[in-house]
């Protein structure tokens, strides 16, 4: 009846181990700064991934007030713009960012993805191909690790999709364009990258 469990002291090594890369992973994760605002912007991308989009506009103007050139927080923070509808808002800091960082590819493609939303067709059409000239990965999209963290199962249309279907409607005449499907439209991602 008195069944008592014994520790083996083989797994102590492996605890060790375990607890070292835990703490490296946190370590990394929260406490690594390269420049001021950086922890912050970290923050505020966890924030924006998980929908809490006033928290992520907190953490991201902190790290503009750390660093108020900090082109992360600003494409942040255009994020957060665009997911709370405050679209010149967005428009502003993306503008600012590509200004800032002409060879950024995530600002461009989150530009086109605004442009598009806005009904600016042939303005996200340059932007999503400019976005692709620049960094060809962008073209994947998110990956199966992301969207099954989030329990997504299709995979959101990329940027090089959007960018084919929207060459082949701009092609057809005017009256034949069909430029918004709402439900596919919803699908498409935000692009970001982590500093």
């Amino acid at each position: 009846m008195g069944n008592t469990i014994k520790f083996d002291k083989r797994a102590i090594p492996y605890i060790a181990v375990f607890l070292v890369l835990t703490g490296l992973v946190v370590y990394w994760r929260t406490g690594v700064e390269k420049n001021p605002g950086d922890i912050n912007v970290r923050a505020g991308n966890y924030r924006l991934e998980d929908g809490f989009y006033e928290e992520a506009n907190k953490e991201f103007s902190e790290a503009l007030q750390k660093n108020p050139d900090h082109i992360m927080a600003h494409l942040g923070l255009a994020l957060t713009y665009v997911q709370t509808g405050k679209d010149s808002e967005a428009m502003q800091e993306f503008n600012f960012v590509i200004e800032r960082n002409p060879e950024l590819a995530a600002a461009y493609a989150n530009r086109g993805i605004l442009y598009d939303r806005l009904g600016e067709h042939e303005k996200a059409l340059a932007d999503y191909n400019k976005s692709i000239e620049l960094d060809p990965e962008i073209l994947e999209g998110p990956g199966f690790l992301w969207r099954f963290m989030r329990n997504i199962d299709e995979k959101p249309p990329s940027i090089k999709d959007r960018a084919a279907y929207l060459e082949a409607e701009l092609a057809k005449p005017e009256e034949e364009r069909l430029l918004k499907v709402p439900e596919l439209d919803e699908k498409q991602q935000m692009y970001k990258i982590d500093d």
